[in-house]
């Protein structure tokens, strides 16, 4: 079975940083682009932002730009997503799913993990 875990969600308070994780197996993660979505309380999803196997980024969102970096680990088969100067409005449910190869526009994801949960408070 294909899977992906997220990995290091937490509290953080306003400015701080976090870096979360997105771990696959079952699959060869280096052929997949691996996006970032997440769900505030009473929000639709939202994609964030995305790496292709050749690790080209797409921003989806614009308020991640200039403070959400992504990369990966092929070796790992782990890709990360690093943010910077959090705010409140960054508190959501954070997923990882993975694509074919390059980031679609509008995406279109066919693998998912189960999220893990990111809140920003004082």
């Amino acid at each position: 079975q294909l899977q992906l875990v997220e990995s290091g969600g937490g509290l953080v308070q306003p400015g701080g940083s976090l870096r979360l994780s997105c771990a696959a197996s079952g699959f060869p993660m280096d052929n997949y682009a691996i996006g970032w979505f997440r769900q505030a309380p009473g929000k639709e999803r939202e994609a964030v932002l995305c790496i292709s196997s050749s690790r080209g980024t797409t921003y989806y969102l614009d308020s991640a730009k200039g403070r959400f970096t992504i990369s990966r680990d092929n070796a790992k088969s782990t890709v990360y997503l690093q943010m910077g100067s959090l705010k409140p409005e960054d508190t959501a449910d954070y997923y990882c799913a993975a694509d074919f190869y390059t980031c679609s526009d509008p995406p279109t994801f066919p693998y998912w993990g189960q999220g893990t949960q990111v809140t920003v408070s004082s």
